[in-house]
C-alpha cells in the first residue's frame, strides 16, 4: 500500500493548500485515498473534493498503534496511493515529552516515507539546518524528501538545493512551490472555510492548486518515495500490543481491555435495523465519515438532509446532526420554519430521537445568537469572539448516557466559540468531562426531559469511543 505523509515544520506553512493540491494532481492519473492527521473536520472537506474519496482521520490519541494500522488498511484497500496530511508541526502533539496526537507517531504506526513541508520565506543555510534537526530527533521517523514553499523566484531556489545538498545528501529535493495568492484559502474562527459553503469555487480554486503543484514538483519522485511494504494480515489479537496507549505519563488508558473484545478492534457491533437522517449542508458538514462507516456496519439505512434547504427531515428513527456553522446560518436556518416544524413534530410525536454535536447542540437550542431555533433543549446558544473549547477530551459516560456504556471511558474533540446560557437549572447530562471543557461545570451532553434528544459539544469517534455507533442504533 503506497503511502506518503505531507508533514509540516510548523503550524501555517500551507499543509493542506499543498496536500490538497498534490492529491488533487495524483488523481488525475490515480485513485488517491486522502487521510488528516488529528481530529480535524474541515480540512477533509478539501481533500474530498480533490480526490472523490472520502478524507479519514487517523489520530493517536483516539486511536493505538493497531486501530491506526486497521484503519489504514481497511480505508485503502482500494488506493494506488495514500497521501496523509499531517498537524501542526511533524512533532507537536498532546505532551511536550511524548508523540501522541502528532503527525510523527501516525507515520510511526504506518512506518510511512514523510515528506517535510518547508516555509522558506528568508531561508537558505538554514533550510538545510532544520532538515538535519527534524531527521536526527527522531530516527524511527523516516523523512525522506522536502518541499520548499513560499519561494521567491529560481535565484532563491537555486540556493536552497546548494545548501540542503552540500549538507544532506540523501535528502531528495521535491520541488519549490512560489509565493502566490493562488495557494490561499478563505479562513474563519474554526480554520478553513470548509468546501461544501462553496463547492463550485472551492473545487476550481483546487484545480488551480493542482497546476501549481504539477508545475512546480517532481511527482514522479513522489511515486517513487512512497512505500509500498505494509503489512495487510492485521489479527484483532495483535491489539493486546498496544505501543502508543503503553507509554502515555499521567494520561489514563480507556478501553483498551474492552476493544479487544470487539469483532475488529474498532468499534462494537450490534445490528439493528434502524433510519438515521444525517444534517449535511453548508451548516452542518463536521463529521468523521469512519463514523458514517460505523453506523452502516451496526444496520443503519442512512439519508442525508438540509436544515437549510430541505422543507422535511426524512423518515427516521435517528437524527444525527453534526458540527458545522449553524452560528454563521442562524438567520437562514431560523427562517426555514417548515424543516424547524418537521423535525419538533417527529420528536413530539416519538417518531424520531436526536443525537446533536457541537453546531448541531447550538440549532437544538432555543436560540442561535437570538435567532429562533428547535427548542428542543432547555438553553440558548452564542457565540463568542473567544474561544470556548479547544481541546482532546477525555471522559466517562453517566448512567443517563444514551450513546454509550455508562462508567465506560472515552475520548473525543472539542473545538467551539460559542456556550451555553440560560440552561434549565434541573437539566440532566450524560457525560462528565475529565480532560476539556464541555458545556458547564465538567459536564457534557445536555438531555431533555425524556432523554430523546441529546445534544454535547465533545465530537464523538468511533473508535475513541467504540460504543458509539452501535449504541445510537439502538437508542430508537
Amino acid at each position: 500500500m503506497k503511502r506518503l505523509v505531507i508533514a509540516g515544520t510548523s503550524s501555517m506553512v500551507g499543509k493542506t493548500t499543498v496536500s490538497t493540491g498534490i492529491m488533487a494532481a495524483l488523481s488525475k492519473k490515480l485513485n488517491v485515498q486522502p487521510y488528516k492527521i488529528g481530529p480535524d473536520y474541515i480540512d477533509p472537506t478539501y481533500h474530498t473534493t480533490a480526490t472523490e474519496n472520502h478524507s479519514r482521520n487517523l489520530d493517536s490519541f483516539f486511536m493505538n498503534d493497531f486501530q491506526i494500522k486497521k484503519l489504514f488498511a481497511k480505508n485503502s484497500k482500494k488506493a494506488d496511493i495514500s497521501v496523509i496530511e499531517g498537524v501542526r508541526g511533524l512533532y507537536e502533539g498532546l505532551s511536550p515529552y511524548n508523540d501522541i496526537g502528532s503527525t510523527a507517531s501516525v507515520a510511526k504506526s504506518l512506518k510511512s516515507p514523510v515528506i517535510l513541508l518547508m516555509d522558506a520565506r528568508s531561508l537558505t543555510r538554514s533550510a538545510a539546518a532544520i532538515i538535519k534537526g527534524f531527521k536526527s530527533f527522531d530516527s524511527d521517523v523516516d523523512i525522506q524528501g522536502v518541499i520548499f514553499n513560499k519561494v521567491r523566484g529560481e535565484k532563491h531556489y537555486s540556493k536552497l538545493k546548494d545548501a540542503v545538498e552540500y549538507y544532506d545528501k540523501d535528502i531528495k529535493i521535491i520541488g519549490a512551490i512560489p509565493r502566490s495568492e493562488e495557494l490561499t484559502v478563505s479562513q474563519r474562527h474554526l480554520g478553513l472555510v470548509p468546501t461544501p459553503e462553496k463547492k463550485n469555487e472551492m473545487t476550481s480554486q483546487i484545480e488551480r492548486w493542482a497546476e501549481t503543484i504539477e508545475n512546480s514538483l517532481d511527482l514522479d519522485l513522489l511515486k517513487e518515495l512512497s512505500d509500498a511494504d505494509f503489512d495487510t494480515n492485521l489479527n484483532v489479537e495483535n491489539i493486546k500490543n498496544i505501543k502508543n496507549l503503553e507509554n502515555i505519563e499521567n494520561i489514563e488508558k480507556i478501553g483498551t481491555n474492552e476493544c479487544c473484545n470487539l469483532e475488529n478492534g474498532l468499534w462494537d457491533v450490534n445490528k439493528n435495523n434502524c433510519k438515521v437522517a444525517i444534517a449535511h449542508d453548508e451548516a452542518f458538514n463536521f463529521y468523521y465519515w469512519d463514523n458514517i462507516d460505523a453506523l452502516e456496519d451496526n444496520g443503519a439505512k442512512i439519508k442525508f438532509f438540509s436544515p437549510l434547504h430541505d422543507e422535511e427531515v426524512p423518515d427516521s428513527d435517528m437524527i444525527y446532526i453534526g458540527g458545522g456553522y449553524p452560528e454563521i446560518f442562524a438567520k437562514e436556518l431560523s427562517h426555514n420554519k417548515k424543516m424547524l416544524n418537521s423535525i419538533r413534530q417527529r420528536v413530539e410525536n416519538k417518531e424520531s430521537k436526536i443525537y446533536a454535536e457541537c453546531g448541531g447542540l447550538m440549532y437544538a437550542s432555543r436560540y442561535v445568537d437570538g435567532y429562533e431555533s428547535l427548542g428542543l433543549l432547555d438553553c440558548e446558544a452564542v457565540t463568542t469572539k473567544n474561544v470556548q473549547g479547544l481541546s482532546y477530551v477525555k471522559g466517562e459516560f453517566t448512567e443517563n448516557c444514551p450513546i454509550g456504556k455508562s462508567g465506560f471511558k472515552f475520548r473525543a474533540h472539542e473545538f467551539h466559540y460559542s456556550k451555553l446560557v440560560n440552561i434549565g437549572e434541573n437539566s440532566k447530562f450524560a457525560y462528565k468531562i475529565n480532560r476539556g471543557v464541555g458545556i458547564a461545570n465538567n459536564l457534557d451532553g445536555l438531555l431533555n426531559d425524556d432523554k430523546t434528544v441529546l445534544g454535547g459539544y465533545a465530537h464523538q469517534h468511533c473508535v475513541g469511543n467504540p460504543y458509539f455507533a452501535s449504541s445510537l442504533v439502538n437508542y430508537i
